[in-house]
C-alpha cells in the first residue's frame, strides 16, 4: 500500500475481486498526485495478475471524491499542466483490462464523476451528487468526458453537465445512463462488491470478450484524453483561468 488514502484490498469473501478504496475523509477524498499514482499503480499490477478478474471503486459515507486536491490543482495551474500522476491515471483507468465497477455515496464532483464514465457498472445512493464544474474555473472537461459523456448520455444531457455545469442527482445520472442502480446507504459498499464479484466468478475469456465487443464502437479515448489535458494545460494559463481560481480561493477562504 503506497498511500494510506488509498487503500488496496483483495476482500477475502470476494474471490478475484481488486478493491481501490479512496480514503481521505477529512478532505472529502480529495485526489493528489500521490493517490492518482497509487490507483495507475493497482489498476496495471491488476491488469497483469490473472487473479484479478474485477476492480472495485468505493470512496467513504458522504463523498466518493470531491475531486482534485485543491493544493496540487493550483501547483497544476502555475505549472500550465494537468500533471503526469493524473494522465497516468486517466490512461490507466480507460485502458484497464478487468471489469470496472464503482459505488458512489455522497459527492462525485470532476473526476469523482469522470471516472464513472469508464467503469462497467456503477451504484450510486440517493444522496449522491455528480457535479463538473470545469467551465465555471475557465477550464475544459477531462477524463475523454467530452466523447465519452455524449455517447452515454446524448448532447443535451452531457451539455448540461460538462458545460453548463449542472448538478445531477442519483435518479438524473441513472436516466443519463452515468450509472446502473439507485441502492441504500447501508447497501451502496456490499451491493458494488456482489456486483464485482459476480463478474469475477464469470468465465474470464468469455467476459472478457463481451466487454471488448461492448467498447469497441468507442472513438479513440486515449486519443481524446491527451487532445483535452493538452487543451486543459492552455486553460490553466489563461487569464479568465486565473481570475477563477482567485474568486474561488476567496470564496473557500
Amino acid at each position: 500500500m503506497s498511500d494510506t488514502h488509498i487503500l488496496i484490498e483483495r476482500p477475502a469473501d470476494r474471490p478475484g475481486v481488486l478493491l481501490i478504496r479512496l480514503n481521505r475523509p477529512e478532505k472529502r477524498n480529495a485526489i493528489t498526485r500521490t493517490m492518482y499514482q497509487a490507483m495507475t499503480d493497482a489498476i496495471l499490477a491488476a491488469n497483469a495478475d490473472p487473479e484479478i478478474r474485477a476492480i472495485a471503486f468505493l470512496g467513504t459515507p458522504g463523498a466518493f471524491s470531491a475531486g482534485n486536491d485543491m493544493a496540487d490543482f493550483m501547483a497544476f495551474a502555475m505549472g500550465g499542466t494537468l500533471g503526469k500522476e493524473v494522465i497516468e491515471f486517466l490512461h490507466a483507468l480507460s485502458g484497464a483490462q478487468k471489469p470496472l465497477v464503482s459505488g458512489v455515496d455522497g459527492l462525485a464532483i470532476g473526476i469523482g464523476t469522470t471516472i464513472h464514465l469508464h467503469c462497467d457498472m456503477t451504484f450510486a445512493t440517493a444522496r449522491s451528487l455528480f457535479k463538473t464544474p470545469f467551465v465555471d474555473l475557465a477550464l475544459v472537461p477531462e477524463a475523454a468526458s467530452s466523447l465519452l459523456g455524449p455517447l452515454v448520455m446524448g448532447h443535451q444531457r452531457a451539455f448540461a453537465m460538462f458545460a453548463a455545469g449542472e448538478g445531477f442527482s442519483a435518479a438524473e445520472a441513472r436516466d443519463a445512463g452515468l450509472i446502473w442502480q439507485v441502492v441504500d446507504e447501508e447497501e451502496i459498499e456490499e451491493r458494488t462488491l456482489i456486483a464485482a464479484a459476480s463478474l469475477a466468478a464469470k468465465p474470464p475469456q468469455a467476459l472478457k470478450i463481451a466487454r471488448d465487443l461492448l467498447r469497441k464502437g468507442r472513438p479513440d479515448v486515449a486519443a481524446r484524453i491527451d487532445e483535452e489535458a493538452a487543451l486543459f494545460a492552455a486553460q490553466l494559463k489563461s487569464p479568465e483561468a486565473m481570475a477563477a481560481f482567485q474568486k474561488f480561493m476567496s470564496r473557500k477562504g
